[in-house]
């Protein structure tokens, strides 16, 4: 990272750029540009952010952005993969006992605390609603089709005066 670093800066001193003037015109921080020259990861929130200052730095620059974010992301995988296991089994550990503590909640003595012993998904819900009227409306339809349910009109019935 200190030789990225080191190409950012002496490229920005032979143009001529200072670092209050570039960090104005990528809208970073003057900080920032220095953490870059300087190659200082721990400067840096997220790993990701960084990345993208260092190509938009190093366009900004007029160097070859791909080939700088191409030496960052070796450098990356050179810096990860010297963490040993058991470094990353300590950082396991820790963050499952801050999730943990977190997870506990503080009850007050006098809430009772109830325990949902049946839940219907608002799937099965909505599949037995759309059932039920499907029941009822092939009902319906096979009652309107039938003979029984249509009047028929005789003239024997019907008192019409000829």
């Amino acid at each position: 990272m200190k030789e990225i670093g080191e190409r950012l800066k002496e490229t920005r001193e032979s143009i001529g750029v200072s670092i209050d003037e570039a960090a104005e015109d990528l809208k970073m921080r003057p900080k920032q540009i220095e953490n870059l020259e300087a190659g200082n990861v721990e400067g840096f929130k997220d790993v990701f952010y960084l990345k993208y200052f260092i190509r938009d730095y190093a366009k900004y620059l007029g160097l070859d952005y791909e080939d700088m974010v191409d030496e960052f992301n070796e450098y990356l995988f050179d810096y990860t993969s010297k963490i040993s296991v058991n470094d990353i089994k300590k950082a396991r550990k820790k963050l499952n006992k801050k999730n943990k503590k977190q997870q506990k909640r503080i009850v007050s003595p006098y809430t009772l605390e109830r325990k949902r012993s049946f839940f219907i998904s608002p799937f099965v819900t909505y599949g037995i609603i759309i059932l039920l009227l499907l029941v009822i409306g092939y009902c319906f339809i096979s009652l309107m089709g039938s003979d029984d349910f249509i009047p028929t009109i005789d003239d024997k019935e019907t008192n019409v005066i000829k």
